[in-house]
């Protein structure tokens, strides 16, 4: 579904991405790992063409996409659930679902019943939600484009643990559904629950690769760059 390679970028002279490379399969679970400032973010941003490619490729279901406009990324079949939510503020819940929408798998009644809080707040604004709510009603909206890959970075950040609890049995739901995902999240433990593969960046490069079993049975990997 999802190709990535060679992919540099850079913020002005400063270059961020060195030669990133990875690949999400349909129907796969796949995580970007590594500390703050690694390049996780930048890497997410320069595939969805906010932040130019200096060089490389990203392949979307078999069409080279690289530094393509946003919405075109987004009409490949890209889903994004981006960093801090950035839900529509002055929109209440029905119309940051339906605002981006596209008919496919995913319609409003599904997304209720994936998270049926959101039913409960269908009139509240954006920014009367929660900061679960929100994530919740990132995710939704996501889901509304009916991508064929969906993104999320920092799924469970700065939630509450029953909360994140919920986000997590969501993001399973979708798994078993078929959905193909890249995710970035803090807690190493819950991915390694729920991903399929992991990549490691370090300063903008990709240092290691693998399934799950081959993270477990490799501890050095999460000592050197993933322990704070």
């Amino acid at each position: 579904m999802l190709q990535v390679e060679g992919l540099r970028a850079a913020y002005g002279e400063s270059q961020v991405l060195h030669d990133i490379g990875f690949q999400v399969a349909d129907g796969e679970v796949v995580t970007l790992l590594g500390r703050n400032g690694m390049g996780k973010t930048t890497t997410i941003s320069t595939i969805f063409g906010l932040l130019p490619a200096r060089a490389g490729k990203v392949v979307i279901a078999g069409q080279d996409m690289t530094n393509a406009p946003p919405h075109h990324i987004a009409r490949a079949g890209m889903g994004l659930v981006p960093e801090g939510r950035q839900v529509f503020p002055t929109l209440n819940v029905r119309e940051n679902l339906v605002a981006t929408a596209r008919p496919g798998r995913w319609g409003l009644a599904d997304v209720l019943e994936l998270f049926p809080r959101l039913g409960e707040r269908m009139t509240h604004m954006g920014n009367q939600l929660s900061g679960g709510e929100q994530q919740m009603l990132a995710i939704g909206r996501a889901l509304m484009t009916n991508p064929r890959l969906v993104v999320l970075d920092e799924a469970t950040e700065g939630l509450a643990p029953l909360i994140r609890d919920e986000i997590w049995a969501c993001l399973t739901r979708l798994k078993d559904a078929g959905e193909s995902i890249l995710i970035i999240d803090k807690n190493v433990d819950a991915l390694t629950r729920f991903a399929d593969r992991h990549v490691v960046i370090e300063k903008g490069r990709v240092v290691w690769s693998g399934d799950n079993d081959a993270l477990r049975n490799t501890p050095e990997i999460k000592e050197r760059f993933l322990n704070v």
